[in-house]
């Protein structure tokens, strides 16, 4: 994994199960906290994601119960997982790091070219 980058719903369903297990409802509160509410995660992308990851071995279900007659599954990170996401978090960083010494180069003045073009 280390050798691709994850797709934001992946990264946000690991960042909301790094520091506790949680079900799919509460995932998907987290992603809408984490994002601070610009992401509104659909049901069909969170368990798409989640079968994914437990498919990849970055989740596992932490346990499961029966909550008013439907099975509720909690998951967790796996070690590997943890692994990714602190991959993932330094590739993100390096990037932004990166775009803002782009940006701060930018607000130096650059030099003027001149040119002596339509003189003879």
């Amino acid at each position: 994994m280390a050798d691709r980058q994850l797709q934001e719903p992946a990264r946000l369903v690991l960042t909301a199960l790094a520091d506790e297990p949680r079900h799919g409802y509460a995932i998907l509160q987290e992603v809408l906290a984490i994002t601070e509410g610009r992401t509104k995660m659909l049901t069909g992308t969170l368990y798409t994601a989640l079968d994914r990851l437990l498919h990849q071995g970055l989740i596992r279900i932490a346990h499961e119960e029966v909550v008013g007659g439907r099975l509720r599954r909690s998951f967790t990170l796996t070690e590997q997982g943890r692994h990714t996401l602190t991959e993932e978090t330094q590739r993100l960083r390096a990037g932004v790091a990166e775009a803002e010494r782009r940006l701060a180069l930018g607000t130096a003045p650059r030099p003027t070219l001149r040119t002596n073009w339509g003189t003879a």
